[in-house]
């Protein structure tokens, strides 16, 4: 069996959050989204994302929940297949109501730019050339 990886963010305004990352051209499973957490699907069948509301997120952890906007406790990074499609998803996140984290970097082999969302969760965006990878 493949791994997969879940990655829990609180949001919260899950019904927002939802329409926000929908405008970004993603989708969420029905079997696992109710009013209190959506799945999102990132790159189907291993990566998704579980948007909780603070109440359903409070019971996986007796920590407080950060305030991602004013601390970082994670940097979500996803691989695009183009430059353009990195430029195009942070064009889209502002246009649904998020923010530019930072200005692209070019590093020649190697292209990023970032998003906040709604909540202040910073996505990265990143393409890098696939001969600089070496296997």
């Amino acid at each position: 069996m493949s791994k997969m990886i879940f990655v829990n963010l609180p949001v919260r305004d899950l019904p927002r959050s939802m329409t926000f990352f929908k405008a970004l051209g993603y989708e969420f499973t029905p079997q696992f989204t109710d009013d209190t957490a959506a799945c999102m699907v990132i790159d189907a069948p291993n990566i998704f994302a579980m948007l909780l509301t603070h109440e359903k997120f409070k019971l996986f952890t007796p920590k407080a929940i950060s305030n991602a906007k004013e601390t970082t406790e994670v940097l979500i990074c996803l691989s695009c297949a183009s430059r353009s499609e990195v430029d195009e998803l942070v064009r889209k996140a502002v246009a649904a109501g998020g923010t530019t984290f930072r200005d692209p970097q070019d590093h020649g082999f190697m292209y990023g730019h970032a998003f906040q969302d709604l909540d202040g969760h910073i996505w990265e965006v990143m393409w890098m050339d696939p001969s600089a990878v070496q296997s």
